[in-house]
């Protein structure tokens, strides 16, 4: 690896930071966020080191799944404002060393929207074969449903043409017609749109069911015999409208087939997926303060194609999904982490945000983000998670995690000056509160975990073996201690995590090292631990402790 590859796979090594311009920062005072609200806050962005700006949905909307509902795949949603808003934020973004990436929420439209208010209209609209329709009555589908709480069936009746429509999510948001060559073009031309405004991709929604084929006829799925070679055209079409742009999808499924996902060998479908069951497993290992599940997790993952990567991740913005975990694997978290039923959502996942789940317990904490940033792949952070910001558990559903950003300890968080009935959620109350957590306080705290977060994402990027290594699990006798080492040509960083609250000495034994080799910590000043002359070394670990250990030779040429 060159340090220039570093640049030509940018994604490898970025910093993502997925965020809802909506709860983010409210400029002009009506209580929901805003393009201009967002730009005057990219240098705080810059200065935390993120490379990657993640949007979630801000198209026009129906407003029935929080931005997923879309009506116009071409238009910024006018509360959050313009069009040329929207192009002064990219380009600013530009300027302070930052990418942007936007949501593709393909598999399915707004029933508001007109390719489906005209499909609906008539049986001979040039737009009914845009969505999948049946005549006749459908089989029980409850079992199938994504949302369990709120529809009981993959099928809704439409009163005007006596027909059925197939929706996977919600009744109000009818699928797309893959197989049909015009739906697929009517795609391919909005993204070619965003990309001419600057973006650098997309991160895909529910890619699995975007290439799904249910419900669709004989004679419409001989068109489509091979749906993986739809996302190769999707990546091909980024590839020669921007040189460098990708897509990072969202794959929630086993491993061997998050790797077809990937390409395979060929790596020319999904740039990035999001490592789903390291997450999972990662609650699991915290659950039980033992690493094990964690690394047969990680051991596991498939060996991808050098330009595909791994996203990690402790938190996004839907459920946190436990789905992947068994039954009673499932319960170990839901006990540890929400045992409470309100907690819970769709009996699979977790409304929480990962401070109140660890009771604000600042050591574990920082364990788990260090953990996260020196597992190999790019670390996506949800925007609060920097300064801890926990949920309101009040607020519905999954919603709970997607509060306004807390600025300030001032009223609504410094989020917005209006009134808090007119904030587009209520913010968290309680000890997450803005009066407790908040941006301005931490940014002049050097103990804080901001300060913390961003030490972490500088030692981070300057370590692209971290991005670009394998996984090796380094031998050690506590299973509640994560040993691994992430190599590449000569570049080595060894980390440790002790996921339980006592301390232990950790022995080392590195290969091809001798008593010329140091191991430098990275994120405790001074401190540093000798080889002996069979790579040996011993390193205390407090309670939750953590350590990040560059390889050094007496003659290596890298600043420690």
């Amino acid at each position: 690896m060159r340090i220039s590859d570093t640049s030509d796979l940018w994604w490898k090594t970025g910093v993502v930071y997925c965020l809802d311009v909506q709860t983010f920062m409210d400029w002009d005072d009506d209580g929901m966020g805003d393009f201009v609200g967002l730009t005057e806050r990219l240098d705080y962005l810059a200065d935390l080191g993120v490379t990657c700006l993640w949007l979630m949905p801000f198209y026009p909307t129906a407003d029935g799944d929080d931005g997923y509902d879309i009506t116009d795949y071409y238009g910024v949603d006018p509360r959050l404002g313009s069009a040329g808003d929207f192009v002064e934020f990219v380009r600013t973004a530009r300027d302070r060393g930052m990418r942007v990436i936007v949501d593709l929420v393909v598999n399915h439209t707004s029933e508001r929207h007109p390719w489906f208010r005209s499909a609906r209209s008539s049986r001979t609209s040039p737009y009914r074969d845009f969505y999948i329709w049946r005549d006749d009555e459908p089989p029980d589908t409850s079992k199938d449903v994504v949302f369990p709480d709120k529809e009981d069936s993959l099928w809704e009746h439409d009163e005007k043409t006596g027909s059925w429509y197939f929706h996977r999510f919600y009744r109000s948001q009818p699928d797309l017609n893959i197989t049909n060559a015009k739906v697929r073009d009517e795609i391919l031309k909005a993204m070619g749109y965003w990309l001419e405004l600057g973006i650098s991709g997309f991160r895909v929604d529910a890619v699995p069911f975007i290439i799904e084929t249910t419900g669709v006829d004989a004679e419409e799925l001989a068109r489509f015999h091979d749906p993986h070679a739809y996302l190769r055209e999707l990546r091909s079409f980024v590839g020669r409208r921007t040189g460098d742009g990708i897509l990072l999808g969202e794959c929630n499924l086993p491993h061997k087939d998050q790797k077809t996902f990937f390409g395979g060998a060929d790596g020319d479908e999904l740039t990035m997926q999001f490592d789903f069951i390291g997450m999972q497993h990662l609650y699991l290992s915290l659950a039980r303060g033992d690493a094990r599940p964690l690394v047969r997790a990680l051991q596991r993952r498939p060996k991808v194609a050098e330009e595909s990567q791994w996203a990690t991740f402790v938190r996004n913005h839907d459920e946190l999904t436990l789905d992947k975990l068994k039954p009673a694997e499932r319960d170990e978290v839901f006990a540890a982490f929400g045992p409470e039923p309100d907690m819970q959502l769709y009996g699979r996942g977790l409304r929480r945000r990962l401070p109140p789940m660890l009771d604000g317990d600042p050591r574990r904490l920082r364990m788990v983000y260090s953990l996260l940033f020196s597992l190999p792949g790019t670390p996506v952070l949800f925007y609060g998670e920097e300064i801890g910001m926990g949920e309101n558990l009040d607020v519905e559903g999954r919603l709970a995690v997607r509060t306004p950003m807390q600025w300030t300890a001032e009223r609504n968080g410094g989020f917005s000056r209006a009134r808090p009935s007119r904030l587009v959620r209520p913010v968290v109350e309680g000890p997450f509160g803005p009066e407790h957590v908040n941006v301005a306080d931490q940014r002049r705290d050097r103990d804080s975990l901001q300060s913390f977060l961003k030490l972490l994402i500088k030692r981070y990027r300057e370590s692209p073996e971290l991005g670009w290594a394998q996984f090796a699990v380094l031998d050690q006798p506590h299973r509640n201690v994560l040993a691994h080492e992430c190599a590449h040509d000569e570049r080595r960083i060894v980390s440790l995590h002790n996921l339980a609250p006592t301390s232990c000495t950790v022995p080392l034994a590195l290969d091809g090292c001798d008593a010329s080799y140091t191991l430098i910590d990275l994120l405790h000043e001074g401190t540093e631990y000798a080889l002996d002359d069979r790579g040996r070394a011993e390193v205390e670990l407090e309670g939750y402790g953590y350590r990040w250990l560059r390889l050094m030779s007496r003659d290596s040429r890298r600043l420690a």
